[in-house]
């Protein structure tokens, strides 16, 4: 018998899981909706042509590709295959691949659909997408990504947004962060002042490890790709700078790494009237290596929990260039909802209240009351409330386990004396309390509960907040039932 499993790299979420998952997207869905973004979805798969040579050398050998329909092998190259030749065999086998990121689909369907959008175009995405990856803690091959993007304006208005998003969404989420910003016309400035503006690619590759491999290990990597000591002295002696007003004097040769200082002065001068929650800094050493990034780049990391970026963006300049259309600007960010639900389950940051989606469990003594609580689970659902009802009458305490394990939070319990009476005894599960309820009294009851728990009916949380003290007192769940619409006689 087969042992079952799943790909290396990727992750069941159970019903737990999934509603603290879900409470993230949320999350940060509704800030993006509140900066003015628009939802869009792309297809899972992109063609090939559409995604390599976007993400550098680097992204590119994490790519995966999707063998072709039928039989794969009937256009390869023989030699190529003779002699196991990857980079030769791979255009005859494979013409599509799962997307790498939001991003280049975003452009991609930005170019296809620009007669019918109104610019600047600004979209979010939530959706999954994979990488090769070597698996590790925090580094998954499949993961959602959360991104906000504009396109069509060069105006910094749009980084300095991207920033409040971030800090707005993780100061909701609890999770205290360090929103790192850079500039790509910064690390230019860099090469330039170094004397290597032509190996610009490797000296930004080897600084983005910088985290992973150190300053040494920076230096090495400069060393194996052809740049000489002179110019990695200079380097690592501008890395060191503290601050932007310092780094003048080393770019008095590079217009392009000035122009880099100004436009980062000019998003902390936007940020200034609005101060953040969470800290902002600027740090030279952030590089980045997408390729496509040309000017602000930012990067968000957790504070007080080991983990890797859990979110990234930048400034391009020419993204959509590459399929034919040259000249929208755009910045985007991402959030990377994985790591950041792994950040939230160690700071146990997720509310408490997630896993009381039941609101109420009906248990019975026999199959009459059985069928008798069946109407009346009904009737809730159809006024908007979660209800549910065991499955098998008969001993109590079975079924009062299982709602302990649902997590409801009430039981209602119906016998003969519940039929006859046309009231059900409803209990707290949590305090223990107990009473009996008319259909209607329980709606209205159950109604105003989850009012107070967070939904804007008629204002109800606020005008009755002593009912939430004592949930159990007919005479007080009427004039709530009378508060929320429903007529008792």
């Amino acid at each position: 018998m087969q042992k079952p499993g799943i790909p290396e790299g990727t992750r069941d979420f159970g019903p737990e899981q999934v509603r603290k998952r879900n409470y993230l997207f949320d999350t940060i869905r509704s800030v993006f909706v509140k900066f003015g973004f628009q939802p869009l979805e792309t297809p899972a798969m992109e063609n090939l042509s559409t995604l390599t040579g976007k993400y550098g050398d680097e992204g590119d050998k994490l790519l995966f590709k999707i063998l072709n329909n039928g039989d794969f092998l009937k256009d390869a190259d023989p030699a190529a295959l003779q002699a196991a030749d990857s980079s030769k065999l791979l255009p005859a086998i494979s013409r599509r691949g799962l997307r790498y990121d939001l991003t280049v689909p975003f452009a991609r369907f930005v170019v296809m659909n620009r007669h019918h959008l109104a610019f600047p175009f600004k979209r979010y995405q939530i959706q999954p997408v994979w990488r090769a990856d070597r698996p590790q803690k925090g580094r998954y091959r499949e993961f959602f990504q959360c991104d906000a993007d504009v396109i069509g304006s060069e105006s910094l208005q749009y980084e300095a947004e991207l920033i409040q998003i971030y800090d707005e969404a993780f100061a909701t989420l609890s999770v205290p962060v360090t929103i790192k910003i850079n500039n790509r016309k910064v690390l230019y400035g860099i090469a330039e002042a170094a004397g290597i503006p032509n190996q610009f690619m490797d000296m930004t590759v080897a600084i983005d490890k910088l985290d992973k491999i150190g300053m040494d290990g920076v230096e090495k990597e400069l060393q194996e790709r052809g740049i000489d000591a002179a110019a990695i002295g200079t380097i690592q002696s501008i890395l060191q700078t503290p601050d932007l007003a310092s780094l003048r004097g080393a770019f008095s040769n590079s217009p392009t790494g000035l122009q880099g200082i100004e436009e980062l002065e000019k998003v902390y001068q936007m940020l200034a009237e609005t101060p953040l929650q969470n800290t902002l800094q600027f740090d030279i050493t952030l590089a980045r290596g997408l390729s496509y990034y040309t000017g602000c780049i930012i990067e968000v990391a957790a504070v007080g929990v080991k983990m890797g970026s859990i979110g990234g963006g930048g400034r391009y300049a020419d993204l959509t260039g590459v399929f034919g259309v040259p000249g929208l600007s755009g910045v985007g960010v991402s959030f990377g909802a994985d790591r950041i639900y792994d950040v939230m389950e160690t700071l146990g940051v997720f509310p408490d209240t997630l896993d009381q989606t039941l609101k109420i469990l009906f248990v019975s003594f026999d199959e009459a009351a059985h069928q008798y609580a069946f109407g009346w689970v009904s009737q809730l659902r159809k006024a908007g409330i979660a209800a549910d009802l065991y499955p098998e009458p008969g001993k109590l305490k079975k079924q009062f386990d299982f709602a302990a394990k649902r997590n409801a939070q009430y039981v209602a319990i119906v016998g003969d004396e519940e039929m006859k009476s046309g009231k059900v005894k409803v209990k707290d599960q949590a305090s223990g309390d107990q009473d009996f309820y008319t259909l209607a009294e329980l709606t209205a009851l159950l109604r105003f509960l989850i009012c107070s728990e967070g939904c804007a009916d008629r204002g109800t949380s606020r005008r009755f907040p002593e009912q939430k003290r004592n949930r159990f007192s007919n005479q007080r769940a009427r004039r709530v039932g009378r508060a929320v619409g429903y007529n008792f006689g």
